[in-house]
């Protein structure tokens, strides 16, 4: 269920992202990449959300600060961001890490840098 609403709110986010960056063509394709990321976002799960976020102010990392919207599919600056490993227990797919951005915790894709889930 969290990885249907994931891909549907991803679409739709995307497909308006795209379509204010592009025109039609922007929105199709924008949302083919937001219903990718959509899915990925579901990955924390619901009920981890909360525990996840309180893992992260226990741990009490550095902010990065960013000046544009702190959104899924962001992609953040190449230097200057630190990534974590999200433990185990908290079941995310290998190769995900996290990282607090305008004392938000998020999820990223190192490889591109891009944010799939903002835990709010």
């Amino acid at each position: 269920m969290a990885h249907a609403q994931g891909t549907l709110r991803g679409a739709q986010e995307g497909a308006e992202e795209g379509g204010r960056a592009a025109g039609p063509a922007g929105a199709i394709v924008g949302g083919t990449v937001g219903a990718a990321t959509g899915t990925v976002e579901g990955i924390l799960g619901v009920d981890e959300r909360p525990r996840f976020r309180d893992y992260v102010v226990r741990e009490r990392r550095p902010s990065y600060r960013y000046r544009e919207d702190v959104r899924v599919g962001a992609v953040l600056p190449e230097a200057g961001v630190t990534y974590y490993d999200v433990p185990a227990e908290y079941h995310v797919r290998p190769g995900y890490r996290y990282t607090v951005v305008n004392d938000r915790p998020v999820i990223v894709e190192p490889r591109t840098r891009r944010i799939v889930e903002v835990i709010d």
